[in-house]
């Protein structure tokens, strides 16, 4: 299957994961990636070496990626990214704030330059904002948006999401607006200027906990694992494992009375009878439910569900997640051989993407330097 967007070139200034992820899912879709490096290569490269002495983060993110190793600050190596932007469809950086404008390569600069490019500054915090300047990396933007503050339980104080939530969704987001600028550059004829920061993108996330402190007058609590307007939506132990249930509506409530706790007339029970009544009274609730289903197995539990068709997910580790049934995986091949992945979620006519290696650093310089050997001057009206 052809890729959406084969023919499309990309040039990435890029490091960590934010951005990487972005340009990862272009690649994905058959973009042509140029992943610009600094001499010592993306940092990401040594956040670990787990993966047959390679960095876990750097794989996942730089499959289908062709790596040239630069240095900007040589006159050189900025002629030869300019070179490169002459033909490039979308630019990617999120380099430390102003880097790109200390450079001549600031968003401004290169829209006027290349009406036609597509430019997506990824960043902290906003342009604009008093924090702009500052860095910022996952795990601070996590307690600076206050996800942090809302995540863990009452007992054991605010936590970490498991994940780098904020450069996974930033990415995400990156990738999607750049998909919407290349639709209207197909209407318009011209490029856009993108900005994203972390900080805007985990913020917009967190409207639930904020409309409901700013209007409900409440501070969210920090709920475990247990859904903090729901009720029962949270953990319970069987016999030999922990399984999360979930009520989405009354409907499904009197099915879950009738069904799995055998009890009908706790449906009607003024305590419990609507999810208000539910979560103001979980303590009871949630004591009921495992009152009915602790002395049953994890599988016994799931049969019971399934027949009454209520939702439920294992609390599962990740050895589990390596053996999950659902699961779907995708081999890479990297520097150091073959790697399996957690594959793409995206199905297009049946078929996941299949990917691409990812790049030993600096391993396309020559033919790059080659193919992008910059003319003496780049046309002023290139695009």
């Amino acid at each position: 299957m052809t890729g959406g967007l084969e023919g499309l070139i990309v040039v990435a200034l890029e490091q960590a994961v934010a951005a990487p992820l972005a340009t990862s899912r272009l690649a994905d879709a058959g973009a042509r990636v140029i992943k610009l490096e600094r001499p010592e290569g993306d940092f990401a490269r040594g956040y670990d070496d787990y993966v047959l002495g390679q960095s876990s983060y750097f794989v996942w993110n730089n499959r289908g990626k062709e790596s040239c190793t630069v240095d900007l600050k040589t006159a050189e190596d900025l002629e030869l990214l300019l070179s490169m932007l002459e033909r490039a469809d979308v630019f990617v950086q999120n380099l430390a704030a102003g880097a790109t404008d200390r450079l001549g390569i600031g968003s401004a600069s290169l829209r006027a330059r290349f009406p036609r490019l597509i430019v997506c500054d990824i960043g902290g915090y906003a342009e604009g904002t008093p924090d702009h300047q500052r860095k910022a990396y996952d795990l601070l933007v996590q307690a600076e948006a206050g996800l942090a503050g809302i995540t863990g339980s009452d007992e054991s104080g605010p936590s970490r999401v498991g994940i780098s939530i904020c450069d996974i969704a930033t990415g995400q987001a990156a990738y999607a607006a750049i998909l919407e600028a290349l639709f209207r550059r197909e209407r318009t004829g011209q490029g856009s200027h993108i900005q994203l920061s972390l900080f805007d993108t985990i913020a917009e996330f967190m409207n639930v906990p904020y409309l409901t402190r700013r209007y409900g007058g409440k501070e969210p609590r920090r709920p475990g694992l247990a859904h903090p307007s729901i009720a029962p939506y949270g953990v319970f132990r069987t016999s030999d494992a922990e399984i999360l249930i979930s009520i989405q509506n009354e409907r499904e409530w009197k099915i879950f009375c009738e069904g799995v706790l055998r009890d009908a007339a706790i449906a009607a029970d003024p305590l419990y009878s609507r999810n208000t009544d539910r979560v103001k009274n979980r303590a009871s609730l949630d004591a009921k439910v495992q009152q009915a289903i602790g002395g049953m197995s994890i599988d016994e539990v799931c049969k019971l569900l399934d027949a009454v068709r209520i939702a439920y997910g294992r609390l599962s580790t990740v050895d589990d997640l390596m053996r999950h049934r659902s699961a779907a995986f995708a081999e890479v091949e990297t520097p150091e051989g073959k790697v399996t992945l957690l594959a793409p979620p995206n199905i297009v006519d049946g078929q996941r993407p299949a990917l691409r290696p990812v790049p030993a650093l600096g391993e396309h310089d020559a033919m790059l330097r080659a193919e992008f050997a910059p003319r003496e001057t780049v046309s002023e009206n290139a695009r």
